[in-house]
């Protein structure tokens, strides 16, 4: 049963990124996860395994979401490309580049999402809204333990 009938366009909008973001993002750990080399090898590849189960679990909670409020999700990878804010994986990069890389893209994640968040809050959407919060939380720690590993 939907929530609601209808999804405002901008509502959709903004999960479609979520999905295309998050999808580029699955994607770029996965490339991390078989490219990571030297002393650091066995903690980030373990941590970049961890971090895209995650990213494909959120995935399929916004299109999902998307679906039961009438929306329709982005499934391609066109579509993804097309949309994303982020950039995909390229070229071999340090640990540490990959590192940073991931900072900026969960710093980014965490602007769009508090924008959903506020967006669904004033549509009275308040699982939308939980959902966007709860992906910043869990962000906020990313960064935060990706940024120690940095050592910054």
């Amino acid at each position: 049963m939907a929530v609601q009938s209808t999804v405002t366009t901008q509502l959709q909008v903004s999960l479609n990124t979520q999905i295309a973001n998050w999808s580029v993002l699955y994607t770029k750990l996965h490339h991390f996860h078989w490219y990571v080399k030297g002393p650091s090898f066995f903690t980030l590849h373990a941590k970049f395994e961890e971090l895209y189960d995650e990213a494909a679990g959120v995935v399929d909670q916004a299109a999902e979401r998307l679906l039961a409020i009438g929306g329709e999700p982005i499934s391609t990878l066109k579509e993804f490309l097309n949309t994303t804010t982020l950039t995909e994986a390229s070229g071999e990069k340090t640990t540490n580049e990959m590192v940073a890389s991931l900072v900026k893209d969960y710093k980014q994640l965490n602007e769009e999402l508090k924008a959903l968040a506020a967006l669904a809050e004033s549509e009275n959407d308040s699982v939308t809204h939980d959902f966007g919060i709860e992906l910043v939380e869990k962000n906020d720690t990313h960064i935060w333990m990706l940024t120690a590993y940095l050592g910054e």
